[in-house]
C-alpha cells in the first residue's frame, strides 16, 4: 500500500469536503491513487442518495448575496434532512461555494445553477458526493437572482430566512436599503404593489370579501363595494410599497422611499422561508 499522508488526507478533504477519516480510508482503499479516492467517496453519496431518496429534506440554509457591485444579487436554499446538519460547518461552507458559484457565473435557472463546474465535478454531482459524507439527503432546491441598478441582501440570524431587494437607484445611504430587505423578511408582501398582483390573486380576495360580507348577512347589492374595501386593505397589507413601514408606522414604505429620495423605487424582491 502507498504511504498516505497527511498531505493527501488534507488535499483530499479540501477537495470533497469529507472528514478526514473518511479520506484516509478512501485514500488507503485507492491504494493512494487520488482520483480513485474521489471516486469511492462519490460511490458512497450516490449510494446514501439511492437509500435516502424518498426521506424528505425539509431543514437546511438560504443564503442570498449580491456581487461587489450590487448590480446582481442571488439565493439560494440547500436543504438537509435534519437542522443539526443544517447547522454544521462544512454544511454550511458548501452553501456558501454554491452561492459564490451562483454569484460569479449568473447562471439562468436552477438546472443551469447544478451544472455548473465545482470541485472537479458539477455542483450537483458534489451535493450528492456530500450525502455520502454526512448520512443524510440533502437538496439543492432552490435559485433565484435579481439585477438592478442596486440590489440588497438580508439573511435572518440562523440562515432559515433571506430576502434580496432590487433598487432603481443606488448610491443612497446603505440603511435605506437594509430597512426595505428588513421589511420584506418581515411583512412578507406578494408583490411590489398593487399593480404587480396577479389578476388571478385579485379575483379571489374579491370573492373572499364577497362570500365574507355575505355571511355576516350583508344586503347582496352592497357585496361588491365592500369586496372592494377589502380588497383595499389587502393591497395595503400585502404589497411592499403600500404596507406601513415597521420603523415608522405612520408612513409606507412608499413614503419612506420618497422622503429619502423623490425617485427611489422598487424594481423587484425575492423572500425565501424555512421551517421558522
Amino acid at each position: 500500500m502507498a504511504g498516505i499522508t497527511a498531505a493527501d488526507v488534507a488535499k483530499l478533504r479540501r477537495t470533497t469536503l469529507a472528514g478526514m477519516m473518511d479520506c484516509k480510508k478512501a485514500l488507503e482503499e485507492a491504494d493512494g491513487n487520488f482520483d480513485k479516492a474521489i471516486e469511492i467517496i462519490r460511490k458512497k453519496g450516490q449510494a446514501v442518495a439511492n437509500k435516502r431518496a424518498d426521506r424528505e429534506a425539509t431543514e437546511g440554509v438560504v443564503l442570498s448575496k449580491v456581487s461587489s457591485d450590487g448590480k446582481l444579487g442571488v439565493m439560494i436554499v440547500l436543504n438537509s434532512e435534519t437542522d443539526f446538519v443544517a447547522k454544521n460547518d462544512d454544511f454550511v461552507s458548501l452553501a456558501n461555494k454554491i452561492v459564490d458559484l451562483a454569484l460569479t457565473n449568473n447562471p439562468g435557472n436552477l438546472e443551469d445553477l447544478k451544472a455548473l463546474p465545482m470541485d472537479g465535478g458539477r455542483i450537483d454531482e458534489k451535493v450528492v458526493e456530500y450525502m455520502g459524507i454526512i448520512g443524510e439527503k440533502l437538496e439543492l432546491s432552490y435559485y433565484e437572482k435579481i439585477e438592478a441598478e442596486y440590489v440588497q441582501p438580508y439573511i435572518h440570524p440562523g440562515n432559515k430566512l433571506a430576502t434580496l431587494v432590487g433598487f432603481n437607484k443606488g448610491g443612497l445611504d446603505i440603511q435605506v436599503y437594509k430597512d426595505i430587505a428588513m421589511q420584506v423578511a418581515a411583512m412578507n408582501p406578494v408583490a411590489v404593489d398593487k399593480d404587480d398582483v396577479p389578476p388571478s390573486v385579485i379575483e379571489q380576495e374579491l370573492e373572499i370579501g364577497k362570500e365574507q360580507a355575505r355571511r355576516e348577512g350583508k344586503p347582496e347589492n352592497m357585496l361588491e363595494k365592500i369586496a372592494q374595501g377589502k380588497l383595499g386593505k389587502f393591497f395595503r397589507e400585502s404589497t411592499l410599497m403600500n404596507q406601513e413601514f415597521i420603523k415608522d408606522t405612520k408612513q409606507s414604505i412608499s413614503q419612506y422611499l420618497k422622503s429619502v429620495d423623490k425617485d427611489l423605487s422598487v424594481t423587484g424582491f425575492r423572500r425565501f422561508t424555512l421551517n421558522l
